[in-house]
């Protein structure tokens, strides 16, 4: 008796260690594999430590600039209270939303939409001399339209904008550093 518990003890060390070396075989192949493709983890968009600190002219209530403003937080980019204490003003300009039906049943029912944000920047600096020129970013998403009340629909299409704000956020943000490189 005393040595079959022996050997199951035996037995349960070596499945353990057996499951961790394939455990770490997987994460490393996992690794491999997406170094491979090009992909890296999305950090703090560094803009150069001389171009601080960085002013975000917008309209009144621009989805953009919180979204801006939140994408920024944790990183070395300083924020100015006034376009004058800026070394670097962010322009956002024009800003549109739109949605359009891209599917419907026989009976005329929405079965799918496709929702537009579309945002203009450019950046100066505190003289005025052009930076980034002006660009325009056009972010596309569609969503399935299921069988719920409109308040659901509703709050499915704002979540979905607050995720196109942070996406087209991240894409200025990009074009803005490679542009003042």
């Amino acid at each position: 008796m005393e040595n079959t518990r022996s050997q199951a003890k035996h037995f349960t060390a070596a499945s353990h260690a057996e499951r961790r070396a394939l455990t770490i075989t997987l994460m490393l192949a996992v690794l491999l594999t997406t170094s491979a493709c090009g992909f890296k983890l999305r950090g703090p968009v560094e803009i150069p430590p001389e171009l601080n600190p960085m002013y975000i002219q917008s309209s009144p209530g621009s989805p953009m600039r919180g979204a801006i403003v939140q994408r920024l937080q944790g990183s070395q980019v300083q924020l100015a209270s006034k376009p004058q204490d800026a070394r670097v003003i962010l322009r956002i300009g024009n800003e549109s939303r739109s949605s359009r039906v891209i599917a419907v049943d026989q009976n005329g029912k929405v079965l799918a939409s496709e929702l537009h944000y579309g945002v203009t920047f450019d950046a100066v600096d505190a003289k005025g001399k052009q930076l980034a020129p002006q660009q325009t970013i056009d972010v596309v998403r569609s969503y399935e339209n299921p069988d719920v009340e409109v308040l659901g629909k509703e709050s499915e299409a704002a979540l979905i904008y607050s995720e196109m704000f942070t996406d087209a956020a991240n894409r200025i943000l990009y074009r803005l550093r490679a542009a003042l490189l």
